[in-house]
């Protein structure tokens, strides 16, 4: 199945945010928790970029679990941002650790070589140029960087991405229902994935699928730390 890019690339509307942020991810943003936490093998610590934050559910979550750890969380869509500072005014204590950024991708105002982990739950298919997330990637990391981003994975055909919602999102509202069809349409494969980033100068991070509807792309950018 050839891919067919969403129609369009921020969930800026405030119902569609307010239904994004009601929904009940903790399956997969458990899994993305999982994978970081096994790959860095340690308790995380130091600077994090996290982009397509969302209403900032892994980023709180991660916060909690790693008093060490300072993340920036960046998302393009204002309303889902909105999401993220309700949440924090209920863990205010935080705040101090969590800067929440709205801006889209390329973004000359990230610092560059700053951060130990770059992180990203489902950005990528949003993208309709993706290379601007593996050259924020590169230019944002610093040498030895923990590298994860998690995604989609694109079904062979549409009927198995319509098998995919009604397992995973039937008692979803319709919105959201409709919104994953799209996304995974919109996803990438594992080859189209291992492509760009040996475009992009990123063949050593790994890709794989980590469950039946995800893939992910890990491992550490640049020299070792």
């Amino acid at each position: 199945m050839q891919r067919i890019p969403e129609p369009e690339e921020l969930m800026d509307a405030p119902e569609q945010a307010a239904a994004y942020a009601g929904a009940d991810f903790s399956e997969p943003n458990q899994l993305f928790v999982e994978l970081i936490e096994a790959q860095a093998g340690a308790p995380l610590r130091g600077e994090a970029l996290d982009l397509g934050c969302g209403p900032g559910d892994i980023a709180l979550d991660l916060l909690r679990r790693h008093p060490e750890l300072r993340i920036t969380a960046l998302d393009g869509a204002a309303a889902m941002l909105a999401h993220a500072r309700q949440r924090l005014v209920q863990a205010p204590e935080l705040g101090p650790r969590l800067a929440l950024r709205c801006a889209t991708l390329p973004d000359a105002d990230l610092p560059a070589a700053a951060f130990d982990f770059v992180l990203s739950n489902s950005l990528l298919h949003h993208l309709r140029e993706p290379a601007v997330l593996w050259h924020t990637l590169a230019r944002c990391a610093r040498p030895g960087a923990q590298v994860l981003l998690m995604d989609l994975a694109r079904p062979a055909s549409p009927a198995e991405a319509e098998a995919l919602v009604q397992t995973h999102a039937a008692d979803a509202p319709p919105i959201l229902q409709r919104d994953f069809y799209n996304s995974l349409l919109a996803a990438y494969t594992v080859a189209e994935v291992e492509a760009q980033l040996a475009a992009n100068g990123l063949a050593e991070l790994s890709v794989e699928r980590v469950s039946d509807r995800h893939l992910a792309i890990r491992g550490r950018w640049g020299e070792a730390a």
